[in-house]
């Protein structure tokens, strides 16, 4: 299985911009699953909220998915991507998987950060995992990774990849999330984004880049640099991801004793 990220540099509300700089770079090179960034489409750095409300689509509805789902079908791959979702009233930082047969499903982010929590709603779906036939893919994004309930409950309902659209602007997910592979025996592909952002008078955000794959022994297969823009993809056998045993006698997630984890 062919397993990838784009990384890259979005331009804030230049939406279509954005879509046709993924849709360029996606057409040249076969793929199973790719991941691309948190608010992929939009930028990151809101500084109002009739921005969000002016940026933020439906979905499935909405044209971005809907693009993305013809993008998909054009080059039978699956995509995973961060957008800004509007539900009725309440708007989500929310990651979309899509395949070639149309919407797969859709994760809205658990773990707010920073002045998401002035625009976006905290994620009502929990942590979902998708059989997309090759592999099960489980979906969270960026501040998610401080959190190892994240990756532990994906890992729990049988994610052999995780899927990481993400907009990095602290340094420790790249190395933690060796961990975060290796405490669960998964695959990890975490999508960041490049430049930066400042907009609106507010402190400016620089994008750390160091997009990578992880394997279930913690080994970074591909790591991009901090600040280029970088399209990878790996093959990875997702089965690898099922035998949770580190030795004969050490199941991670048999040997767990939950009863004793409570607070």
């Amino acid at each position: 299985m062919k397993v990838g990220y784009f990384q890259y540099d979005p331009k804030f509300g230049e939406v279509k911009r954005n879509l046709d700089h993924v849709s360029e770079r996606l057409a040249r090179t076969p793929c199973d699953l790719m991941v691309l960034p948190e608010l992929f489409n939009t930028g990151y750095q809101f500084v109002s909220i009739d921005e969000v409300q002016t940026l933020a689509e439906e979905i499935p509805g909405g044209p971005t998915t809907a693009r993305l789902i013809q993008l998909a079908a054009d080059r039978r791959m699956h995509l995973v991507a961060g957008l800004a979702e509007r539900a009725g009233d309440r708007f989500y930082n929310s990651a979309i998987l899509v395949g070639p047969k149309g919407f797969v499903g859709v994760y809205r982010k658990t773990h707010l950060f920073f002045e998401e929590t002035l625009f976006f709603a905290p994620g009502d779906t929990g942590f979902p995992v998708f059989d997309v036939g090759t592999a099960r893919v489980g979906l969270m994004v960026c501040f998610d990774w401080f959190y190892p309930e994240s990756a532990r409950t994906l890992a729990l309902k049988g994610a052999d990849i995780i899927a990481h659209p993400s907009n990095l602007v602290l340094p420790h997910c790249p190395d933690s999330m060796v961990t975060r592979c290796l405490e669960n025996h998964v695959f990890a592909v975490t999508c960041n984004r490049i430049g930066s952002e400042e907009r609106g008078g507010k402190k400016k955000l620089t994008y750390i880049g160091n997009s990578e794959v992880v394997s279930p022994s913690g080994k970074i297969i591909q790591r991009a640099k901090p600040g280029q823009e970088e399209f990878a993809i790996v093959e990875i056998n997702p089965l690898d991801a099922r035998d949770k045993k580190i030795n004969p006698y050490n199941d991670l997630l048999a040997a767990r004793r939950p009863e004793f984890y409570k607070s």
